[in-house]
């Protein structure tokens, strides 16, 4: 069906889905939640058809979007608004950046982002640790975990503690703590309450740091926090991530379980990891298993969920026990 007014954001959003297609429209929904596929896959069910200008419109304005964020991530506002207006025009220029700022916040100490991470340490390491939680709450992992690596042995599981728990941060405080820095970095553009940290940055953070660090920081909240040290622990290593297991570990903790453990938790899982399981299984059990899944009928989603976590435990006993390895960003072998 033609639509003679300007078409809304679901409406564009739904026309570009189309356009990739199936396949590439199937990843993205992977990043969105549920109300936003339902929303999507509504949209689409009622668009009929889509004409050629349509399409074109759509991706025009979604590479254009694109090519914008990817300057502001390089320079930021003021820098993405000056090259777009030598490319598209004052206007034009203005139209994009006013579209992409209405939607997606510059995130706070992005000056700092491209700061080389022991010029930054040299500028942080004396601050309180929840100056310094908020400021790697901020940076990529990779940045957070050097710097964590980096800091004294009393400040690391303080500095990741308080990143686990961090929820909401007042932008009067990171304006605060942004005037410290923007002599040696740059200004940075307050903004509205903004969420950093929690259990996942830490963790993200922990992933890309040596081996070493993160065992005395995990021990240390072990002691401080015992619940939120298991479950930074429980996010650590999940069951997908069996799929990053070389051969001998994978064949190593197979053998603790058990077939009808196998059979609950390979109903949730994905192809990929079935064919990582069974490629590491003599080809007796597989069909076993797989006999198993075919008569088990339906089961409960938190059924599948136990006994996925079950075998994480076991996986994550098997390495604390040194039994096998789990590969970590800190590593110096990829595994």
């Amino acid at each position: 069906m033609s639509r003679k007014q300007a078409l809304n954001g679901k409406e564009k959003a739904a026309v570009l889905l189309i356009t990739l297609g199936p396949q590439k429209s199937a990843e993205i929904f992977k990043h969105l939640s549920e109300e936003e596929i339902e929303e999507l896959t509504l949209e689409i069910a009622n668009m009929r058809t889509v004409s050629p200008d349509e399409k074109q419109s759509v991706l025009e304005d979604f590479y254009q979007l694109c090519v914008a964020q990817e300057y502001i991530s390089e320079g930021g506002i003021n820098y993405a608004k000056d090259v777009l207006e030598r490319a598209l025009g004052s206007q034009k220029a203005v139209d994009i950046i006013n579209k992409l700022t209405a939607s997606l916040q510059v995130r706070p100490f992005e000056f700092i982002r491209k700061a080389d991470p022991e010029q930054l340490l040299t500028y942080i390491q004396s601050e309180h640790p929840q100056t310094i939680a908020l400021i790697l709450a901020y940076l990529t992992p990779n940045q957070a975990a050097q710097i964590l690596s980096n800091l004294s042995h009393d400040k690391q599981s303080e500095v990741a503690r308080r990143i686990a728990v961090m929820d909401r941060t007042s932008p009067e405080i990171i304006k605060e703590i942004e005037k410290v820095l923007e002599n040696k970095f740059s200004n940075m553009v307050s903004q509205d309450f903004t969420t950093a940290g929690g259990i996942q940055s830490i963790v993200n953070i922990l992933h890309s740091v040596d081996r070493g660090t993160e065992k005395l920081i995990m021990e240390e909240l072990e002691i401080q926090d015992a619940e939120l040290s298991e479950e930074i622990r429980k996010r650590m290593f999940v069951f997908e991530d069996i799929v990053n297991l070389d051969s001998r570990s994978i064949q190593r903790f197979t053998k603790e379980i058990d077939n009808e453990q196998w059979s609950i938790a390979l109903k949730g899982a994905s192809e990929e990891v079935k064919e990582v399981i069974f490629s590491n299984m003599s080809k007796r059990l597989v069909e076993m298993i797989r006999e198993d899944m075919e008569f088990m009928g339906p089961v409960r989603l938190k059924d599948i969920e136990e006994a996925q976590q079950n075998i994480v435990n076991v996986i994550r006993r098997l390495e604390e026990e040194g039994e096998i390895v789990t590969p970590r960003g800190g590593d110096e072998i990829v595994v």
